[in-house]
């Protein structure tokens, strides 16, 4: 960091103190947190606009304010990447926006989407001292966001430090969150990063698995343009264990190689009427309408049901239901065997989901697709649902309630109960340890058996958020750079 990075992102500056002292603590926790303005509910489901619109700088500026500057502040802790909150907060406060994004762009490959769609209620929000005097913590996502848009939509260019060039190369399989995190990190370090992705656009789940009323694709297409500027390059239609071999790489002279390539084989529950026409995965249902335009009449069209269920209760269960909205569904379900209190999905996701005219059938089970004689799925049966004795997660697990079922019509079902990861890269490796659950093996430094592989997300831990994934990524790449410079 030069003296003026550091003097941005310093509590010790003079104009931190100075802000400190404008304002004493009460007055600051008397100032109402900051609500997102939004799209109407009946407009939006006629488009695939953008839900949140963003903070104005006035709100940014005021929400900024209520930030209390902790001497020992926990929301950094509570963010797996690490980002100096209170650094570009109160940059926000005093109107230096391109300061601010240097803060958080010294950690953070992708603040614009991190702002978006992390939960940072479960994180850094949920360590603010607000929480502890009662009151709604700071919106921290909301003003990362407003930073990073800022940022983007004024053309301002960050000068980021990077290391000498090594001159030397290192691969990345997959061009999600975990790959990018790395792919910056280690550009900064001075490392030839090459990202490689199987699919024709960059981006991974942050593209396919994401819609853009939630994630527009100009905002991930301007977090690429960034990495592209430190010198990262992509290199789409190409499948690490199929296109190109591990060998392949070593014989192209990369030195290392960091696997990314999520978890995109989807589960099924395995019941009765599964293969049903009209019944299909989140993963599938999402990658062809955000990926290959089903939705915009494009080469992969998916069929738009007028009484669709989506089974399952966490974000993608939600993106996916909400998508269905957008795509003419006339009755949208979510079909959840817990009770609503024990959904994983955000709850900003619920709630946009029942302004959006979703119904919500909780306790409930599928057991039984049901279809007609051409083979399309035609209803559901329901088990209904008690919550019993806590499982070892600590939720309390469903039971059946003996006697009661139902059945309820519908013509499109879409299946968003887990993901497990693609066994093409971990069973194209010779010498690879695999768990049982078919992710990469990995010690602490998330270096697995073969000492140039690393591996982090959703192909280790998975299925977990972007946020996990990105701070994956950091550590793979603090951890390849250690083990490269010992060994080079």
């Amino acid at each position: 960091m030069t003296m003026n990075e550091k003097d941005i992102a310093s509590r010790d500056a003079a104009w931190r103190v100075e802000l400190r002292n404008e304002m004493s603590a009460k007055e600051r926790s008397l100032i109402p947190r900051v609500k997102m303005p939004m799209l109407d509910a009946a407009y939006r489901v006629s488009c695939n606009d953008e839900v949140n619109q963003g903070l104005s700088e006035e709100q940014a500026v005021t929400e900024a304010t209520r930030c209390l500057d902790c001497p020992d502040p926990q929301c950094v802790t509570g963010c797996p990447v690490g980002i100096n909150i209170p650094g570009f907060i109160k940059n926000i406060q005093r109107k230096a926006f391109g300061d601010a994004a240097t803060v958080f762009m010294s950690t953070s490959s992708l603040p614009a989407v991190c702002g978006r769609v992390c939960p940072q209620e479960k994180q850094c929000e949920s360590r603010c001292i607000y929480n502890k005097m009662r009151k709604p913590a700071v919106a921290i996502g909301y003003l990362e966001r407003f930073a990073a848009d800022t940022r983007r939509m004024a053309g301002i260019k960050l000068e980021v430090e990077k290391a000498e060039p090594k001159g030397v190369k290192v691969a990345v399989a997959g061009s999600g969150p975990a790959g990018l995190s790395f792919a910056g990190d280690m550009a900064k370090r001075g490392y030839e990063v090459t990202v490689f992705e199987a699919l024709h656009e960059i981006g991974g789940v942050l593209k396919y698995g994401i819609p853009e009323f939630r994630l527009p694709n100009e905002v991930v297409d301007a977090e690429l343009d960034s990495l592209r500027e430190l010198g990262v390059e992509f290199c789409k239609d190409t499948v690490i264990g199929k296109t190109l071999s591990y060998d392949d790489l070593l014989n192209q002279g990369f030195r290392g190689l960091f696997v990314a390539s999520g978890a995109g084989l989807p589960k099924f529950m395995g019941i009765p009427g599964e293969n049903l026409i009209g019944v299909m995965s989140s993963n599938e249902y999402l990658t062809r309408i955000n990926l290959m335009g089903a939705g915009r009449g494009g080469m992969t069209p998916v069929a738009q049901g007028r009484r669709v269920a989506v089974v399952g209760g966490g974000n993608t269960a939600m993106d996916s239901v909400r998508t269905a909205r957008r795509m003419g569904a006339e009755r949208a379900m979510i079909i959840y065997r817990r009770s609503e209190a024990e959904m994983p999905a955000r709850a900003e996701e619920i709630e946009h989901a029942k302004q959006e005219g979703v119904e919500f059938l909780t306790l409930c089970n599928p057991i039984e697709y049901k279809g007609d004689e051409q083979g399309h799925v035609t209803s559901i049966l329901l088990q209904r649902m008690e919550l019993g004795e806590p499982g070892p997660d600590g939720r309390r697990s469903p039971v059946p309630v003996e006697g009661a079922v139902e059945q309820i019509d519908v013509d499109e079902v879409i299946v968003s109960v887990g993901v497990s990861p693609n066994p093409l890269i971990p069973n194209s490796i010779e010498g690879l340890d695999v768990t049982r659950r078919g992710t990469i093996e990995v010690n602490d430094n998330l270096q697995s058996s073969l000492p140039m592989v690393f591996a982090g997300g959703d192909i280790v831990r998975g299925g977990a958020t972007v946020i996990l994934a990105m701070g994956d990524g950091r550590r793979a790449a603090e951890s390849m750079d250690k083990y490269l410079s010992a060994t080079l």
